[in-house]
């Protein structure tokens, strides 16, 4: 590790506040980052749904454009890369090349109407960026 660098946190030490539930329509999705590590949050029958935002088949980031995360037909969250679809309430893999693997939920906590993504739970490894990974490779 270079001398400059602060070695990677591994736990989320403080709550950090999400949304409320308010904020968001029924099935619409809101991103956070914490420690450069990113999740997501979506709202399904009055329920708040989160995960880090890494596809357990390859370890990159699911969504397609900030926020969507669906499939289609609006049902599923959906790997944008290679299409594997995941069940909201769960994070179960239902199609593609990880079925039956999961995403990672994210403990929250609830106050009232306000939602937070609790303190004291393990932080995911970093995601892979492929770009910066095959642009290093040329040096």
């Amino acid at each position: 590790m270079d001398s400059n660098q602060q070695p990677q946190k591994t736990m989320i030490e403080n709550d950090f506040f999400l949304c409320r539930m308010t904020d968001l329509e029924e099935l619409q999705a809101i991103e956070l980052t914490i420690e450069e590590r990113k999740l997501f949050a979506i709202r399904q029958d009055n329920q708040l749904y989160a995960y880090w935002n890494s596809c357990p088949h390859m370890g990159i980031p699911l969504n397609w454009m900030p926020e969507k995360f669906l499939d289609l037909d609006g049902v599923l969250l959906q790997c944008s890369s290679h299409g594997a679809l995941f069940q909201i309430s769960n994070g179960e893999c239902v199609g593609g090349p990880c079925v039956g693997d999961r995403l990672t939920p994210v403990t929250l906590k609830q106050d009232g109407d306000q939602y937070f993504i609790a303190a004291n739970q393990p932080l995911p490894a970093a995601l892979v960026n492929l770009r910066a990974a095959a642009l290093r490779d040329f040096d």
